[in-house]
């Protein structure tokens, strides 16, 4: 089959990296993409498209003749370019606008929970200063506050301060019909969760653990997320059947009731509390950076797994190939980030030593945010800039491999955490 992968992240890189070594898949592109994916072996080239304008994807899906189209971002997912692939007759894995609201918006995300049956944070939906005012006292600290729409990753707020949550509130609600949710504060570890859906069955990878505060501790304001690592040595046997049993299945089965089925991956992010699993939030989409040691994991071929959901046949090619091939080792991923990021990232920093590498080796570089200058040179064109995948029989090794890779990078003023998957590989991180 023949692959368009639309985005230009990190995310889209892996995903055409996992997909160019599947022996099924016979040609990858990937739009707009970047200098990273275009350098990949099996990749043949990145085209200019807007990601956000389905009659553009679709007119280039249709120009190379490409079977399956896979959608990284949400922006695209919500703004429909799915239904306008599909609508032309091509395959599409990802989402229709009506299904990707899950991440789209967090109150109907609640909504759609709440008709499940789905274990989550208490919350209220507030238009106005006064009632988040209201919900905070409700709840007490730490305090939540969830922009209702998307933000990359950086609509959360969770805070002690009582001024910060109200000052974060006021700054999302001072967009025209604007809203944030207040949640109840969730305890414990946080675990991620793919889950894969043709809009009826559903079959999840490995869970991971991402990284989301910017600096060591989990100090610092959110970001998209610093790190990540797969698989969890301390999560509680039977947790991915719990989850799949308990929020994925009910959550399309919602959702195919309300006909609009969702077909993609749901992503899971969960809390693992005092009292049992909780849902933190939903996506629409491939999570990253999670997606980057998700799938250096996956020993099952992706492409016919893609095309399978987007087919409505999932559950007949899981017959036929059997139960999901993973590694036995351990995956870490840690984020180069530019100086300044979160706030206000400097881009146009050159970098060097961001090669991809040879086969084999046991760490590799994937291309969040980065460009070429008018000279040709490689340089920073984003907040998060670079991916260090390491891998390893274990964590100790995996984490050893990736940061052993960054310290070959040079980028003036680049930031990264040095604590990704520490506590988890020194036995020190357990769950409730």
């Amino acid at each position: 089959m023949k692959v368009l992968v639309i985005g230009s992240g990190a995310r889209e890189h892996a995903l055409a990296r996992s997909l160019a070594t599947d022996d099924a898949v016979t040609a990858v592109w990937v739009a707009p993409g970047g200098p990273g994916p275009a350098a990949e072996p099996g990749v043949l080239g990145c085209l200019p498209v807007d990601p956000c304008d389905g009659d553009a994807v679709t007119a280039l899906a249709q120009e190379l003749g490409a079977d399956l189209v896979v959608v990284g971002p949400e922006a695209p997912l919500v703004a429909g370019v799915a239904d306008a692939v599909r609508a032309a007759g091509i395959a599409c894995f990802g989402p229709s606008a009506d299904a990707a609201e899950l991440e789209g918006s967090k109150a109907f995300a609640k909504q759609v929970m709440a008709a499940a049956g789905v274990p989550t944070a208490m919350a209220r939906v507030c238009t106005a200063v006064e009632e988040v005012a209201e919900a905070l006292d409700l709840f007490g600290a730490p305090y939540v506050v969830k922009d209702d729409g998307l933000a990359a990753g950086k609509g959360v707020v969770v805070t002690s301060s009582r001024a910060d949550a109200l000052e974060h509130a006021a700054a999302c609600l001072s967009r025209a019909g604007a809203q944030v949710v207040v949640e109840d504060f969730l305890d414990g570890p946080e675990v991620s969760l793919f889950v894969l859906s043709d809009g009826t069955s559903v079959v999840p990878l490995a869970p991971a653990q991402d990284f989301k505060r910017a600096l060591d501790g989990d100090e610092g304001p959110n970001t998209g997320g610093m790190g990540a690592y797969s698989p969890l040595p301390w999560a509680p046997d039977g947790l991915v059947d719990e989850v799949v049993e308990r929020v994925a299945q009910p959550v399309i089965d919602e959702m195919r009731r309300r006909g609009t089925p969702f077909a993609g991956v749901l992503y899971c992010g969960l809390a693992l509390t005092s009292r049992g699993v909780r849902v933190v939030e939903f996506n629409a989409r491939f999570g990253d950076p999670e997606t980057q040691v998700v799938l250096a994991r996956l020993r099952t071929p992706l492409g016919a797994l893609l095309q399978a959901c987007a087919a409505g046949r999932l559950a007949d090619h899981l017959a036929d190939v059997g139960p999901l091939r993973w590694s036995r080792g351990a995956t870490v991923v840690v984020v180069l980030a530019a100086p300044g990021y979160p706030a206000s990232a400097k881009t146009g920093g050159v970098l060097t030593g961001a090669g991809a590498g040879s086969p084999g080796d046991a760490a590799y570089v994937l291309h969040a945010g980065t460009a070429l200058d008018a000279d040709g040179q490689l340089v920073s064109a984003g907040g998060r800039v670079l991916s260090v995948v390491g891998s390893g029989d274990d964590l100790a090794a995996a984490r050893s491999a990736a940061y052993d890779r960054l310290a070959a990078v040079s980028l003036e003023g680049g930031q990264w955490r040095t604590d990704i998957a520490a506590a988890a590989a020194g036995g020190a991180l357990t769950a409730r």
